[in-house]
Protein backbone atom coordinates (compact mmCIF):
# COMPACT_ATOMS: atom_id res chain seq x y z
CA UNK A 1 0.00 0.00 0.00
CA UNK A 2 1.58 3.50 -1.24
CA UNK A 3 0.70 6.90 0.87
CA UNK A 4 1.86 10.30 -1.21
CA UNK A 5 1.72 12.96 1.23
CA UNK A 6 2.61 16.23 0.59
CA UNK A 7 6.25 18.31 1.38
CA UNK A 8 6.17 19.76 4.37
CA UNK A 9 4.76 22.98 4.29
CA UNK A 10 6.32 26.10 6.19
CA UNK A 11 5.52 26.38 10.76
CA UNK A 12 5.48 22.74 12.29
CA UNK A 13 3.46 24.73 15.11
CA UNK A 14 1.67 22.28 16.79
CA UNK A 15 -1.31 24.69 16.96
CA UNK A 16 -0.73 25.56 13.31
CA UNK A 17 -3.84 25.13 11.06
CA UNK A 18 -2.91 22.35 8.35
CA UNK A 19 -2.96 23.37 5.02
CA UNK A 20 -3.54 20.12 3.74
CA UNK A 21 -6.25 19.36 6.07
CA UNK A 22 -9.76 17.96 4.32
CA UNK A 23 -12.33 20.50 3.99
CA UNK A 24 -15.26 20.43 6.66
CA UNK A 25 -18.34 18.66 4.45
CA UNK A 26 -21.67 19.18 5.08
CA UNK A 27 -23.69 16.04 7.03
CA UNK A 28 -25.30 14.86 4.12
CA UNK A 29 -22.55 14.32 2.28
CA UNK A 30 -20.62 12.92 4.98
CA UNK A 31 -24.17 10.27 6.07
CA UNK A 32 -24.30 9.59 2.39
CA UNK A 33 -20.69 8.82 1.29
CA UNK A 34 -20.52 11.19 -1.81
CA UNK A 35 -17.20 12.28 -0.79
CA UNK A 36 -15.89 9.23 -1.62
CA UNK A 37 -15.56 8.88 -5.58
CA UNK A 38 -17.92 6.59 -7.02
CA UNK A 39 -16.91 3.57 -8.94
CA UNK A 40 -18.02 0.12 -10.31
CA UNK A 41 -17.69 -2.23 -7.64
CA UNK A 42 -17.27 -5.39 -10.13
CA UNK A 43 -13.53 -5.20 -10.08
CA UNK A 44 -13.17 -5.90 -6.41
CA UNK A 45 -16.13 -8.46 -6.79
CA UNK A 46 -14.27 -10.23 -10.11
CA UNK A 47 -11.20 -10.33 -8.25
CA UNK A 48 -12.00 -11.22 -4.43
CA UNK A 49 -13.87 -14.33 -6.29
CA UNK A 50 -10.65 -15.18 -8.22
CA UNK A 51 -8.98 -15.16 -4.62
CA UNK A 52 -11.57 -16.85 -3.60
CA UNK A 53 -10.90 -19.58 -5.99
CA UNK A 54 -7.06 -19.52 -6.14
CA UNK A 55 -6.86 -19.97 -2.73
CA UNK A 56 -9.11 -22.64 -2.41
CA UNK A 57 -6.91 -24.78 -5.09
CA UNK A 58 -4.08 -23.94 -2.81
CA UNK A 59 -6.20 -25.04 0.36
CA UNK A 60 -7.21 -28.68 -1.50
CA UNK A 61 -3.53 -29.30 -1.44
CA UNK A 62 -2.93 -28.00 1.74
CA UNK A 63 -5.39 -30.60 3.58
CA UNK A 64 -4.54 -33.36 0.75
CA UNK A 65 -1.19 -33.03 2.64
CA UNK A 66 -2.45 -32.91 5.94
CA UNK A 67 -4.59 -36.13 5.77
CA UNK A 68 -1.75 -38.11 4.22
CA UNK A 69 0.89 -36.80 6.61
CA UNK A 70 3.99 -38.96 7.15
CA UNK A 71 2.65 -42.67 7.31
CA UNK A 72 2.60 -43.66 4.09
CA UNK A 73 4.45 -43.56 0.60
CA UNK A 74 1.43 -44.72 -0.99
CA UNK A 75 -0.61 -41.50 -1.70
CA UNK A 76 -4.44 -41.60 -0.71
CA UNK A 77 -7.27 -41.38 -2.79
CA UNK A 78 -9.47 -38.40 -2.48
CA UNK A 79 -12.29 -37.48 -3.58
CA UNK A 80 -12.11 -33.82 -5.62
CA UNK A 81 -15.67 -32.91 -3.97
CA UNK A 82 -13.34 -33.54 -0.12
CA UNK A 83 -10.35 -31.50 -1.39
CA UNK A 84 -12.36 -28.90 -2.31
CA UNK A 85 -15.00 -28.52 0.39
CA UNK A 86 -11.57 -28.71 2.85
CA UNK A 87 -9.99 -26.22 1.03
CA UNK A 88 -11.79 -23.58 2.68
CA UNK A 89 -10.45 -23.92 5.64
CA UNK A 90 -7.61 -22.06 4.25
CA UNK A 91 -9.26 -19.96 1.97
CA UNK A 92 -11.72 -18.26 4.35
CA UNK A 93 -9.53 -17.32 7.07
CA UNK A 94 -6.56 -16.12 5.01
CA UNK A 95 -9.24 -13.94 3.44
CA UNK A 96 -10.52 -12.71 6.57
CA UNK A 97 -6.65 -11.59 7.93
CA UNK A 98 -5.96 -9.98 4.70
CA UNK A 99 -9.74 -8.21 4.62
CA UNK A 100 -8.96 -7.59 8.39
CA UNK A 101 -5.60 -5.94 7.63
CA UNK A 102 -7.01 -3.91 4.10
CA UNK A 103 -10.40 -3.12 5.99
CA UNK A 104 -8.07 -1.43 8.97
CA UNK A 105 -6.69 0.96 6.72
CA UNK A 106 -9.57 1.69 4.79
CA UNK A 107 -11.62 2.51 7.86
CA UNK A 108 -9.03 4.72 9.03
CA UNK A 109 -8.87 6.58 5.90
CA UNK A 110 -12.47 7.25 6.50
CA UNK A 111 -12.03 8.03 10.10
CA UNK A 112 -9.21 11.00 8.34
CA UNK A 113 -11.46 11.54 5.35
CA UNK A 114 -9.23 10.35 3.02
CA UNK A 115 -10.12 8.99 -0.32
CA UNK A 116 -9.30 5.33 -0.32
CA UNK A 117 -10.37 2.72 -2.30
CA UNK A 118 -11.79 -0.79 -1.21
CA UNK A 119 -9.16 -3.86 -1.01
CA UNK A 120 -8.00 -5.35 -4.17
CA UNK A 121 -7.48 -9.16 -3.61
CA UNK A 122 -5.34 -10.10 -5.63
CA UNK A 123 -5.47 -14.35 -6.92
CA UNK A 124 -2.32 -16.46 -7.50
CA UNK A 125 -3.26 -19.80 -9.11
CA UNK A 126 -1.24 -22.50 -8.67
CA UNK A 127 1.11 -20.87 -6.48
CA UNK A 128 1.66 -22.27 -2.62
CA UNK A 129 -0.34 -19.47 -0.90
CA UNK A 130 -3.21 -18.74 -4.05
CA UNK A 131 -2.87 -15.05 -3.17
CA UNK A 132 0.10 -12.20 -3.72
CA UNK A 133 -1.89 -10.98 -0.48
CA UNK A 134 -4.21 -7.06 -0.76
CA UNK A 135 -4.04 -3.76 -1.08
CA UNK A 136 -6.19 -0.29 -0.93
CA UNK A 137 -5.10 2.76 -3.33
CA UNK A 138 -5.17 5.52 -1.57
CA UNK A 139 -5.91 8.56 -3.91
CA UNK A 140 -5.11 11.82 -2.12
CA UNK A 141 -1.82 12.84 0.04
CA UNK A 142 -2.28 11.99 3.88
CA UNK A 143 -3.23 15.54 6.31
CA UNK A 144 -0.47 14.49 8.73
CA UNK A 145 1.65 12.57 10.82
CA UNK A 146 -1.06 11.35 13.08
CA UNK A 147 -3.30 10.59 10.33
CA UNK A 148 -0.16 8.84 8.87
CA UNK A 149 0.23 6.58 11.82
CA UNK A 150 -2.95 5.62 11.93
CA UNK A 151 -3.44 4.75 8.73
CA UNK A 152 -0.07 2.96 8.40
CA UNK A 153 -0.74 0.95 11.50
CA UNK A 154 -4.73 0.10 11.79
CA UNK A 155 -4.21 -2.76 8.91
CA UNK A 156 -1.36 -4.55 11.07
CA UNK A 157 -3.36 -4.45 14.09
CA UNK A 158 -6.53 -5.52 12.31
CA UNK A 159 -4.89 -8.11 10.48
CA UNK A 160 -3.15 -9.56 13.91
CA UNK A 161 -6.02 -9.42 16.26
CA UNK A 162 -7.87 -12.16 13.42
CA UNK A 163 -4.52 -13.98 12.68
CA UNK A 164 -3.66 -14.59 16.47
CA UNK A 165 -7.69 -16.95 16.87
CA UNK A 166 -6.85 -18.22 13.70
CA UNK A 167 -3.43 -19.52 14.55
CA UNK A 168 -4.77 -20.88 18.00
CA UNK A 169 -7.78 -22.87 16.12
CA UNK A 170 -5.40 -24.05 13.50
CA UNK A 171 -3.05 -26.00 15.86
CA UNK A 172 -6.07 -27.11 17.88
CA UNK A 173 -7.29 -28.93 14.37
CA UNK A 174 -3.53 -29.91 14.08
CA UNK A 175 -1.68 -32.99 15.08
CA UNK A 176 1.46 -34.82 16.25
CA UNK A 177 2.44 -37.95 13.87
CA UNK A 178 5.25 -40.08 15.09
CA UNK A 179 7.39 -40.77 12.13
CA UNK A 180 7.81 -44.23 10.66
CA UNK A 181 11.46 -45.57 11.25
CA UNK A 182 14.14 -45.11 8.37
CA UNK A 183 11.70 -42.16 7.12
CA UNK A 184 13.31 -40.25 4.55
CA UNK A 185 11.36 -37.62 2.54
CA UNK A 186 11.91 -34.34 0.58
CA UNK A 187 9.62 -32.19 2.38
CA UNK A 188 8.27 -28.20 1.86
CA UNK A 189 9.41 -26.50 5.13
CA UNK A 190 7.74 -23.24 6.27
CA UNK A 191 9.56 -21.10 8.50
CA UNK A 192 8.39 -21.26 12.10
CA UNK A 193 7.66 -17.66 13.58
CA UNK A 194 7.72 -17.20 17.50
CA UNK A 195 3.69 -17.01 17.49
CA UNK A 196 3.49 -20.73 15.74
CA UNK A 197 6.79 -21.95 18.34
CA UNK A 198 4.12 -20.74 21.19
CA UNK A 199 1.35 -22.10 20.09
CA UNK A 200 2.63 -25.51 18.84
CA UNK A 201 3.68 -25.39 22.70
CA UNK A 202 0.80 -24.11 24.23
CA UNK A 203 -1.42 -27.21 22.32
CA UNK A 204 0.98 -30.26 21.81
CA UNK A 205 3.78 -29.10 24.69
CA UNK A 206 7.42 -30.42 23.12
CA UNK A 207 7.05 -32.42 20.08
CA UNK A 208 9.77 -35.39 20.10
CA UNK A 209 12.93 -35.62 17.39
CA UNK A 210 11.22 -38.67 16.22
CA UNK A 211 7.46 -36.41 15.65
CA UNK A 212 6.29 -34.28 12.83
CA UNK A 213 3.80 -31.49 13.74
CA UNK A 214 1.05 -32.07 10.64
CA UNK A 215 -0.10 -28.62 10.28
CA UNK A 216 -4.02 -28.24 9.47
CA UNK A 217 -5.57 -25.71 6.60
CA UNK A 218 -6.49 -23.40 9.28
CA UNK A 219 -2.96 -23.15 10.76
CA UNK A 220 -1.33 -22.14 7.06
CA UNK A 221 -3.78 -19.38 7.21
CA UNK A 222 -2.68 -18.35 10.13
CA UNK A 223 0.64 -18.54 8.73
CA UNK A 224 0.51 -16.32 5.81
CA UNK A 225 -1.01 -13.75 7.68
CA UNK A 226 1.83 -13.65 9.89
CA UNK A 227 4.32 -13.61 7.06
CA UNK A 228 1.99 -10.99 5.91
CA UNK A 229 2.37 -9.06 9.11
CA UNK A 230 5.90 -9.20 9.20
CA UNK A 231 6.70 -8.19 5.55
CA UNK A 232 4.53 -4.85 5.85
CA UNK A 233 5.76 -4.27 9.17
CA UNK A 234 10.01 -3.61 8.01
CA UNK A 235 10.45 -0.43 8.16
CA UNK A 236 11.20 0.32 4.66
CA UNK A 237 9.52 3.13 2.12
CA UNK A 238 6.52 2.89 1.52
CA UNK A 239 5.53 0.09 3.54
CA UNK A 240 3.29 0.06 6.67
CA UNK A 241 6.53 -0.63 8.44
CA UNK A 242 7.83 2.58 6.70
CA UNK A 243 5.13 5.02 7.22
CA UNK A 244 5.39 4.13 11.24
CA UNK A 245 8.35 4.42 11.40
CA UNK A 246 8.55 7.73 9.62
CA UNK A 247 6.07 8.76 11.89
CA UNK A 248 8.08 8.24 14.99
CA UNK A 249 12.02 9.09 14.17
CA UNK A 250 11.07 11.83 11.32
CA UNK A 251 13.84 12.30 9.19
CA UNK A 252 15.99 9.53 11.26
CA UNK A 253 13.72 6.65 9.60
CA UNK A 254 15.94 7.14 5.98
CA UNK A 255 18.65 5.74 8.16
CA UNK A 256 16.51 3.00 9.80
CA UNK A 257 14.94 2.32 6.09
CA UNK A 258 19.10 1.57 4.76
CA UNK A 259 19.82 -0.24 7.66
CA UNK A 260 16.89 -2.61 7.26
CA UNK A 261 17.85 -3.11 3.28
CA UNK A 262 21.42 -4.14 4.44
CA UNK A 263 20.07 -6.69 7.37
CA UNK A 264 17.32 -8.09 4.54
CA UNK A 265 20.70 -8.52 2.08
CA UNK A 266 22.79 -10.22 5.18
CA UNK A 267 20.09 -12.31 5.54
CA UNK A 268 19.10 -13.44 1.98
CA UNK A 269 23.07 -14.19 1.82
CA UNK A 270 24.02 -15.66 5.42
CA UNK A 271 20.94 -17.86 6.78
CA UNK A 272 18.30 -18.24 4.16
CA UNK A 273 17.99 -18.13 0.19
CA UNK A 274 14.20 -17.72 0.15
CA UNK A 275 14.71 -14.04 1.34
CA UNK A 276 16.09 -13.09 -2.60
CA UNK A 277 12.31 -11.71 -4.16
CA UNK A 278 11.63 -9.98 -0.62
CA UNK A 279 15.01 -8.96 -0.72
CA UNK A 280 15.19 -7.49 -4.53
CA UNK A 281 11.87 -6.26 -4.12
CA UNK A 282 12.40 -3.85 -1.61
CA UNK A 283 16.16 -2.71 -3.22
CA UNK A 284 13.85 -1.99 -6.53
CA UNK A 285 11.01 -0.10 -4.83
CA UNK A 286 13.97 2.12 -3.08
CA UNK A 287 16.04 2.74 -6.30
CA UNK A 288 11.99 3.72 -7.58
CA UNK A 289 11.15 6.06 -4.99
CA UNK A 290 14.35 6.68 -2.89
CA UNK A 291 14.91 5.54 0.70
CA UNK A 292 13.22 8.91 2.29
CA UNK A 293 9.84 9.06 3.51
CA UNK A 294 7.67 11.67 1.34
CA UNK A 295 7.58 14.65 4.27
CA UNK A 296 4.31 15.60 6.05
CA UNK A 297 2.95 19.15 6.93
CA UNK A 298 4.34 18.90 10.87
CA UNK A 299 6.68 16.26 10.28
CA UNK A 300 8.49 17.51 13.81
CA UNK A 301 5.91 17.47 15.72
CA UNK A 302 6.43 14.47 17.61
CA UNK A 303 3.84 12.02 18.24
CA UNK A 304 1.81 11.27 21.59
CA UNK A 305 2.67 8.95 24.08
CA UNK A 306 -0.08 6.59 23.36
CA UNK A 307 0.70 6.38 19.43
CA UNK A 308 4.63 5.58 20.54
CA UNK A 309 3.77 2.88 22.70
CA UNK A 310 1.15 1.56 19.75
CA UNK A 311 4.31 1.28 17.96
CA UNK A 312 6.32 -0.59 20.57
CA UNK A 313 3.29 -2.70 19.78
CA UNK A 314 4.03 -2.72 16.12
CA UNK A 315 7.59 -3.85 17.19
CA UNK A 316 6.48 -6.51 19.04
CA UNK A 317 4.13 -8.00 16.36
CA UNK A 318 7.08 -7.87 14.14
CA UNK A 319 9.30 -9.46 16.40
CA UNK A 320 6.56 -12.50 17.04
CA UNK A 321 5.39 -12.95 13.49
CA UNK A 322 8.78 -12.35 11.71
CA UNK A 323 10.36 -16.32 11.05
CA UNK A 324 14.32 -16.59 9.63
CA UNK A 325 13.34 -18.20 6.67
CA UNK A 326 10.57 -18.01 4.37
CA UNK A 327 9.91 -21.79 2.55
CA UNK A 328 12.73 -24.14 1.76
CA UNK A 329 12.72 -27.44 0.20
CA UNK A 330 14.59 -29.71 2.89
CA UNK A 331 14.98 -34.01 3.67
CA UNK A 332 13.18 -34.87 6.38
CA UNK A 333 15.35 -37.72 8.15
CA UNK A 334 14.14 -39.65 11.15
CA UNK A 335 16.31 -38.82 14.15
CA UNK A 336 18.33 -36.02 12.43
CA UNK A 337 16.25 -33.44 13.08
Amino acid sequence: MGFRPLPSHGSHDPDAVNPYAPPELPPHLLESGEFWRREPKLRYIVLFVLTLLTTTDAGARFYGGFVMGFGSDAPLQIPTSELIVNGFWYSLPVLAILGAHEFGHYLACVYYRVNASLPYFLPLPFFLTGTLGAVIRIRQPIPGKRALFDIGIAGPIAGFVVTVPVMLLGMMMSRIDALPPNFRADVIEFGEPLLLKFMSWFVFGTIGDNEALILHPVGYAAWFGMLATALNLFPIGQLDGGHISYAVFGRRSTVITLITVLCLVALTVFVSYSWAVWTVLTVVMLLIIGPRHPSVWDEEVPLDRTRKWLAGFALLMFIVCLAPTLVELDVLVVGTR
